[in-house]
């Protein structure tokens, strides 16, 4: 699917922009012919900020790992998770 791009000047009329958007589907705005803002679905958004937060996890992990910080014991983890 061609991306919905838009001239900034649209938002005057902005409920024909929002109409547009649409999870997978955001509405990009060009400000002088270049790219300056995207408008996306707060479905969108939720779940782009929580593949960041995992992503980040998944790093920090990683780290660990490599270095040989922050290994927890058997009996830690259950103790973390309750069982």
């Amino acid at each position: 699917m061609m991306p919905n791009i838009k001239p900034v000047s649209d938002l005057r009329n902005y409920n024909e922009v929002l109409k547009d958007i649409a999870v997978g589907e955001p509405v990009f705005l060009t400000k002088n012919g270049r790219g300056k803002y995207a408008i996306i679905d707060i479905e969108e958004y939720e779940k782009n900020l929580a593949t960041i937060k995992l992503l980040s996890k998944l790093m920090e992990a990683e780290k660990a790992i490599k270095t040989g910080d922050e290994w927890l014991t058997e009996e830690q983890v259950k103790n973390d998770l309750g069982v």
